[in-house]
C-alpha cells in the first residue's frame, strides 16, 4: 500500500493541491469550512508530512543524531548505552522527535554520517559522546555549524554544550570506601586510555591513592569488553602482589571479573572486594551482587536531549554537570581477609 498524498486529498475534498497545501500548513488562501473539510480528510486517510520532503525545503527534520563508534556486537551488551538511549528517546518522543542513530567504524565515518546528515536536512542537531582527548570531532562540528550537546567533560567540548558529571568525585568516594574497609593493595580495570572520562578517572584514582598512602594501587586499560575485562582480571589475581580490590570501569567487566575470581578459587569478598561502575540489573542479579557507582542513566540522556532541542530552537542552552555517582555497597565488599 502506498502512502495517502495531497493529490489524494485534492481529489476527495475537490479542491487544488495549493489550496490543500495551505489548509496543511494553517496558510491564508482557503476559506475556514475548507481548511476544515481537508484536515478532515487528511487524518481520515492517515497522511502525514513527507519529513524528508520538508527538511529539504528548509523546514525542521524533527529528527537528531546520534553516530556511535562502537562495534555493534559490542553496543548490544552495554547496559550504558541502552539506559543512555532510553533517556533521550524519553525526552524526544514527548517532542515528537525521532533519534537517527548509526553504528561506525571509527572518527572518520561518524563525521562524514554528520556531514551527510546535516546537509541532507535529516537531522536538527546531534548528540557526540565518548570523548576523546583533543578530539577532531569537536572543531569540526563547530565549522558544521551543526547543533549539537556533548555527552563528556566541558574541558574537551569546545564550545559545544557540555553535560557530564563528576567522575574524579566518584573515583575518590569508592577508594576511601576500600580504604575504610582496610584494602592497602587496589587495582582499576579501566576503558580505553585515550578517553576523556577514562584519563580523568585516571588522574583521580592515582591521586587519591597516594594522598592515602596507598603504594599498591595499579590501572590496566583495556577496551570495556567482558573478554578483556576477564584477561585482565586474570593477570591481576595471577601475580605476586595480588590485589585485595578491583574497581571496574563499566559492569560487564566487573561480572567477567567476578567469574575469573570464582573459577580461580577466591572467594568474594573474603579473598577479593569488586566494585563496579554504572549500576545495571546486570550488577544485581549475580551473586554476590556487586557493590557499585550507581546514577541516572536514562535522566543523564534525558538532559542532553533537552538541552538539544533547546539549542535547536534557538534558545541559550547552559551547561550542566549532572548529578555524579554514587557509591551503593552490596556483597561484593568486605575488608580483606
Amino acid at each position: 500500500m502506498r502512502r495517502p498524498t495531497i493529490t489524494d486529498i485534492a481529489r476527495q475534498a475537490g479542491v487544488s493541491k495549493g489550496a490543500v497545501s495551505y489548509a496543511l500548513n494553517g496558510q491564508p488562501g482557503v476559506s475556514e469550512a475548507t481548511r476544515a473539510r481537508i484536515l478532515a480528510i487528511a487524518e481520515e486517510i492517515g497522511w502525514r508530512p513527507n519529513i524528508a520532503a520538508r527538511a529539504l525545503n528548509g523546514a525542521r527534520a524533527n529528527a537528531i543524531g546520534l553516530a556511535l563508534c562502537r562495534p555493534a556486537r559490542i553496543l548490544g551488551m552495554e547496559p550504558f548505552f541502552m539506559e543512555l538511549i532510553s533517556g533521550i528517546e524519553a525526552e524526544l518522543s514527548a517532542r515528537s522527535c525521532a533519534l537517527l542513530l548509526q553504528v561506525v567504524a571509527d572518527h572518520d565515518a561518524e563525521m562524514a554520517v554528520y556531514r551527510r546528515w546535516w546537509g541532507e536536512g535529516r537531522v536538527d542537531g546531534a548528540i557526540l559522546v565518548d570523548l576523546h582527548v583533543d578530539d577532531r570531532r569537536v572543531p569540526e562540528i563547530e565549522s558544521l555549524g551543526l547543533p549539537a550537546v556533548v555527552i563528556g567533560h566541558p574541558s574537551a567540548a569546545g564550545s559545544l554544550v557540555p553535560v557530564w558529571s563528576d567522575d574524579g568525585a566518584a573515583v575518590r568516594e569508592t577508594v576511601e570506601y576500600l580504604a575504610a574497609l582496610g584494602h592497602r593493595n587496589i587495582a582499576r580495570v579501566a576503558g580505553l586510555p585515550r578517553l576523556v572520562h577514562t584519563s580523568i578517572r585516571d588522574e583521580a584514582f592515582g591521586n587519591i591513592c597516594r594522598q592515602l598512602g596507598l603504594a599498591e594501587h595499579t590501572t590496566v586499560h583495556t577496551d570495556y569488553t567482558g573478554e578483556e575485562g576477564a584477561r585482565a582480571t586474570r593477570r591481576l589475581l595471577s601475580s605476586s602482589r595480588r590485589p585485595t580490590a578491583i574497581v571496574y570501569d563499566n559492569d560487564i567487566m566487573a561480572v567477567a571479573g567476578l567469574s575469573v575470581a570464582q573459577e580461580m578459587r577466591l572467594s568474594v569478598p573474603a579473598d577479593l572486594s569488586i566494585v563496579a561502575w554504572d549500576d545495571s540489573p546486570l550488577s544485581q542479579v549475580v551473586r554476590p551482587s556487586l557493590t557499585a557507582l550507581t546514577r541516572d542513566i536514562p535522566a543523564y540522556g534525558a538532559h542532553a536531549a533537552a538541552r538539544l532541542l533547546a539549542l535547536i530552537d534557538g534558545d541559550r542552552a547552559a551547561p550542566l554537570e549532572d548529578a555524579a555517582a554514587r557509591l551503593t555497597p552490596r556483597g561484593s565488599t568486605a575488608p580483606p581477609g
